[in-house]
């Protein structure tokens, strides 16, 4: 095999022609060069290909007998180089080629191919029309092989179909309902307003049952509310002034109350669940005007006030005891702000539920034992089956004991016992009890003035909120909870005389030492809300 070179023009040099790398434009009457920047380049003066760059790769052909070198950039494209081979070949520069080595095998055409030698030329085959269908045919069959895969694995017709239904079922429905964007925007504005009334009146939602049950686990240790000697003494008194104190300060003075009355020593209460359940409860009283958390710790304050004042723990066992305790704090757990009156006019799930009969004070109940349901909350743990049992049914009866329309009743009942009352008479007892929660409950008029007005005004809030919801829904309307006919000094005058000193007055009579703490201060501020 002898090597020959292509001859040279006049000169020494052949004509080049510069074109880019991308392998487009490139004249096919004139020779081509890259460099070392990625353009092509051609043959020298002695036939061979020449380069411009410093970094070459030689490769050496075999074309038609006669050994072709080829100098390019190791820079050039795969496509540079195939135009160069069909350059050296005399063939067309789109020409498809196949390069193979001296055994017959497939080389890679690139800028990374092997390096041979003279003695082992590549040969450069150019692809018959029948190799290209044939390479055609084949990726064709691969290519449907894959996509039919892709389709099984995806189920992209059934899914085409899926989406194509749907969106031939949306487009009828909206034809259908001719939700134009005019009536489209007046429903957004619907919408907009619905969720603005559902938000102002959220205290109407009572089926969410658990919606804070979940206990506390990282109990805060209130290092900064450790009681002073002067608050424990004053948490036994009446003229405690409730205002004075945080949430977090009212926690830890309950707290206080259960250790200081030895409720946690005497039924082995967790003191860790004891925190947890008081922060579950505290969760559970809703941000109403009048009753809230504030008033929660209003009445058991006076409980506990109470107890102390008559010396009840010489008088009732300590089961008794946590029990009137138990019962003041859950007293009012999960009240709407809206009262019973409301919810049998207004025909609420409540209602319903309890057909009629005491439903808010039954949600208090429900609500306080779904909490104790959570172990975390459970301060009866360690008692035994009878013990629970008779405190769920005592905090049962005295938290029912405090809806307003059993007044007369449970007045009247206390009454008839109290000249002959026997403390070892369950039934006497358990009358005491129910009384004794119901004068914790209105027992705001008997603490000194500055404590007591803010109620009056958290309860007439309070009251103006339910009757103005009464009148937009066509309701009956209580006069004393109208805005156009009451008054706070006539809302506290007919309360006061009717109400709060008939029933104080009874209990007087069993306890006397009432009177100068409770009783006296409840008529003067009667007297004094007249004037």
């Amino acid at each position: 095999m002898t090597r020959n070179a292509i001859p040279a023009p006049v000169g020494g040099r052949m004509k080049m022609q510069s074109f880019s790398s991308d392998c487009a434009g490139v004249p096919e009457s004139v020779n081509a060069q890259i460099d070392s920047e990625g353009h092509c380049f051609g043959l020298n003066a002695r036939g061979e290909m020449g380069s411009a760059s410093s970094a070459n790769r030689v490769i050496y052909l075999d074309v038609d007998g006669r050994i072709q070198k080829v100098v390019f950039s190791r820079f050039c494209s795969p496509c540079d180089i195939r135009e160069l081979f069909c350059l050296a070949l005399g063939l067309p520069r789109n020409t498809a080629i196949s390069l193979l080595d001296v055994t017959g095998a497939m080389v890679s055409i690139d800028p990374t191919m092997p390096h041979n030698s003279e003695r082992a030329p590549y040969r450069v085959m150019p692809l018959t029309g029948g190799q290209l269908a044939d390479k055609e045919e084949l990726f064709q069959n691969v290519l449907s092989q894959v996509a039919e895969q892709f389709s099984r694995a995806f189920k992209i017709n059934e899914l085409k179909t899926e989406v194509t239904n749907r969106l031939a079922m949306l487009e009828k429905r909206v034809e259908l309902e001719g939700l134009k964007v005019v009536e489209i925007e007046k429903c957004r504005s619907d919408i907009k307003n619905l969720r603005k009334e559902m938000a102002s009146r959220n205290n109407s939602s009572f089926m969410d049952e658990g919606r804070k049950l979940i206990p506390h686990r990282d109990v805060p240790s209130y290092l900064k509310y450790h009681l002073s000697q002067e608050t424990v003494e004053a948490l036994r008194k009446p003229v405690f002034d409730v205002w004075q104190w945080e949430h977090n300060e009212m926690l830890s003075c309950l707290e206080h109350m259960y250790h200081d009355l030895g409720l946690v020593k005497d039924f082995n209460i967790n003191p860790i669940t004891l925190k947890r359940w008081l922060l579950c409860i505290h969760d559970n009283y809703r941000n109403n005007p009048f009753h809230n958390f504030r008033h929660c710790f209003c009445v058991t304050q006076m409980m506990y006030s109470m107890i102390y004042l008559c010396s009840l723990q010489e008088k009732f066992t300590q089961v008794d005891i946590l029990i009137l305790m138990t019962a003041a704090v859950c007293h009012d757990l999960d009240h709407p702000g809206y009262n019973n009156t409301y919810q049998i006019n207004a025909r609420t799930e409540l209602a319903v539920r309890y057909n009629d009969i005491s439903p808010l004070e039954n949600h208090h109940c429900a609500v306080a034992f779904q909490i104790f349901t959570q172990p975390d909350c459970n301060i009866f743990s360690n008692f035994d089956p009878e013990t629970f049992k008779q405190i769920r049914q005592g905090t049962i009866t005295l938290i029912l004991a405090t809806d307003m329309a059993r007044h007369g009743e449970i007045l009247d009942s206390f009454k008839q016992k109290v000249d002959s009352f026997d403390f070892t008479n369950e039934e006497h007892v358990t009358c005491l009890k129910m009384v004794l929660i119901k004068c914790c409950d209105i027992s705001n008029e008997v603490r000194p003035m500055e404590v007591a007005e803010p109620w009056v005004d958290c309860l007439l809030e309070e009251y103006f909120t339910q009757s103005d919801r009464e009148k937009t829904e066509g309701l009956p309307v209580a006069p004393f909870m109208d805005r156009e006919k009451v008054t706070k000094p006539t809302a506290q005058i007919g309360f006061i005389k009717f109400v709060l000193i008939p029933m104080f007055e009874t209990v007087m009579k069993l306890f006397p030492q009432i009177e100068d703490v409770m009783v006296v201060p409840s008529e003067n501020l009667g007297i004094a809300t007249k004037n």
